[in-house]
């Protein structure tokens, strides 16, 4: 006899179904996995065993042959444990034969028999759902599957013997409850810096458009207060951005307790960090920092000190909004959609142009300093400001800065229109004007006669490359939609290409 058990194998945020086959045959005593299993699969062979033998269930003295099919898909995690135990526990008669027809199993076993949460139970639950099937996985990844849908069947039983209770109807397992995680009751406020009011601005303007930003500045002006208040600003996650974000955070293993958040990602690596971390990769073609920051921001402190490498495979994600991961016998994407923060020194020693301070290199320091980040990373900023040091008056002045809730209601005002403007275009799925296509930019960023002339103008003096032209057009876009205007005027533009004038220093220096 040949028990059958439906389970997942994940490429990407993908789920792709694995069919357990489980034989119990005369023949050489011993239990034999084939299909090509990882390390972490071909080892469920104990934990399975000892999981049985804990609940009560003794293995016959005979062959024991799993078949993990497609045969040809490699096969890794340790989410295999469960579907193996339950599709040798229906070979055996412990659980009846066609209980687990219309299941999707996954889960890790205990050496005591209890089942263990593992990644990726809300994509299962997803591809579950499509396939018609049921869900069933362990207790604590219960509250994250129940998010793929009310109408899924969901079991999570904390152990094997809760499972076989449950099909012979002496314990009935009832349905988990989706869980969300309780919302950051100290969260930074803009409120608490004093001074620093165009940078506020400009913080105002990219959480607005989903702009990508860099402040420059000296040591302790601010750079890292500022962008670590920005999430404050910006508006909660839609629910289809929560299943995508809590998704690729779940195949992660990131998802604590199984309960989503609707605060946008923030992620913020260090300078040390590989390609790998960033764009995802290593053994399993895990998804990496531009993934995990996916619908939120990404966060990169002193930007010139990350490897050229790193920061120019950034190139791809800001430009497309996914992270292809190729390999040789494997190809792998990740959704990518981020908003990119920078903070960098404006030279080494940290403070080029400051009054009263000169390079002890000259001039070198800072051209070199900058140099190290490419043109054309650079033209994918759209908002480049400089960050001046705070002065002692900024400091003691009595009353504080604008409160958080007020900029961000300003900043879900202009998303609300951006997202109605593009809904009625027939383009639900841009939600920011930083998504905007270039042809479609053309119909919904169109200056008046003032704007043009100066757009015109600044872009011949300046030599504006195709790609800051557009992102000028999306940042002014940004700004009429801040002041609540359908039409660009000559005050947004000027303001934009303010924004991109030290940009463009920055990409000469590189």
């Amino acid at each position: 006899m040949v028990a059958r058990v439906s389970t997942v194998s994940f490429q990407g945020i993908e789920a792709v179904p694995v069919d357990v086959q489980v034989m119990v045959a005369p023949g050489k005593v011993g239990m034999h996995i084939v299909g090509l299993p990882d390390k972490a699969v071909a080892e469920s062979r104990e934990r399975v065993q000892a999981a049985l033998h804990a609940s009560g269930l003794a293995l016959p003295a005979k062959k024991v042959t799993v078949n993990l099919a497609p045969a040809d898909l490699p096969k890794e995690g340790s989410h295999f444990d469960l579907p193996i135990a339950l599709g040798l526990m229906a070979a055996l008669g412990a659980i009846p034969g066609d209980a687990l027809t219309g299941y999707v199993v996954l889960g890790e076993l205990s050496l005591d028999g209890t089942i263990a949460s593992v990644a990726g139970a809300l994509p299962a639950a997803i591809g579950a759902n499509a396939l018609g099937k049921g869900l069933i996985c362990p207790a604590d990844s219960g509250p994250e599957a129940a998010w793929a849908g009310e109408e899924i069947e969901i079991l999570a039983p904390r152990s094997l013997i809760a499972m076989a209770n449950h099909f012979r109807g002496t314990q009935v397992l009832s349905r988990p409850v989706a869980a969300m995680r309780a919302a950051a009751a100290n969260m930074p406020d803009l409120s608490d810096i004093r001074g620093q009011e165009t940078a506020k601005r400009a913080l105002e303007v990219a959480a607005a458009g989903g702009h990508n930003l860099l402040m420059v500045g000296p040591p302790g002006s601010g750079k890292s207060m500022l962008a670590a208040r920005l999430p404050s600003i910006l508006p909660p996650l839609s629910a289809p951005e929560l299943l995508e974000v809590s998704m690729i955070h779940s195949i992660a293993g990131q998802l604590a307790g199984g309960k989503l958040s609707d605060r946008r990602p923030f992620r913020a690596p260090h300078h040390s960090a590989s390609m790998a971390a960033m764009v995802g990769g290593g053994l399993r073609a895990r998804p990496g920092e531009v993934s995990l920051a996916h619908n939120g921001i990404l966060f990169l402190d002193e930007f010139p000190e990350f490897t050229p490498q790193v920061l120019d495979s950034l190139r791809q994600p800001l430009e497309n909004g996914e992270s292809v991961i190729a390999r040789a016998n494997h190809r792998v994407s990740y959704p990518a959609n981020i908003q990119l923060i920078a903070a960098m020194n404006p030279c080494r020693c940290g403070m080029a142009g400051e009054p009263g301070h000169s390079c002890a290199r000259g001039p070198r320091c800072q051209s070199d300093y900058q140099g190290r980040i490419s043109g054309p990373l650079m033209d994918r900023i759209d908002i480049r400001i400089d960050v001046p040091a705070v002065t002692a008056q900024d400091l003691i002045k009595p009353q504080p800065g604008e409160p958080s809730a007020d900029v961000a209601a300003r900043v879900s005002r202009a998303r609300t229109m951006q997202q109605a403007r593009y809904g009625e275009l027939g383009r639900p799925d841009i939600r920011t004007n930083s998504q905007c296509s270039t042809a479609l930019l053309e119909t919904v960023a169109q200056p008046d006669a003032g704007g043009r002339a100066l757009l015109s103008d600044a872009a011949e003096k300046m030599r504006f490359s195709a790609r800051a032209y557009h992102r000028i057009l999306k940042v002014a876009r940004t700004l009429a939609d801040l002041d609540g205007i359908d039409t660009i005027g000559r005050i947004h533009l000027a303001e934009a290409i303010s924004y991109r004038v030290a940009a463009e220093r920055l990409s000469q220096a590189a």
